[in-house]
């Protein structure tokens, strides 16, 4: 597979089952051929989340598949990676996190101009189901909408 100039991995689930409050660009602390693997577009965010450990913030289920062509040095595929934020940022995120049960879930991974992988994350609370059943309700009235639009117009 060719490596691609910009690369942006969703997590398409988080709008679904999160609340979004807040967003922050973080970098990522990357090893050996785990940017390759990303910039080939073999990454997965869907399932995971950040934690704190020792005052830093670190992804957890983030999996980078290995590399095609590298040899016996390739990476593991669900090990943490430490994101990289300032220090005020992560000190807001963690006494948020603590202190009101919120969690960190990341959205988009992303590759920037200079080649970087960067990670948007956000700060949510859970949705409950009714919140979930809304969100359906509404995404079918806009596309029977959008049909009968089309109907009316042609």
């Amino acid at each position: 597979m060719a490596i691609q100039k910009n690369v942006k991995i969703k997590n398409r689930k988080a709008r679904f089952e999160y609340e979004i409050l807040d967003t922050y660009t973080a970098g990522i602390v990357l090893r050996g051929t785990e940017i390759k693997a990303i910039r080939e577009g073999k990454a997965s965010i869907a399932e995971s989340f950040c934690e704190f450990s020792n005052g830093e913030l670190f992804v957890i289920n983030m999996t980078v598949q290995e590399y095609s062509h590298a040899s016996n040095f390739n990476h593991s595929p669900k090990s943490e990676r430490k994101l990289l934020l300032n220090r005020s940022e992560l000190k807001k995120l963690e006494k948020e996190v603590k202190n009101s049960g919120l969690t960190i879930i990341p959205l988009v991974l992303f590759t920037n101009n200079k080649g970087l992988a960067k990670m948007d994350i956000a700060l949510c609370r859970g949705k409950k189901e009714y919140d979930k059943r809304e969100v359906i309700k509404d995404r079918d009235n806009k596309r029977r909408l959008a049909n009968i639009k089309k109907a009316f117009n042609n």
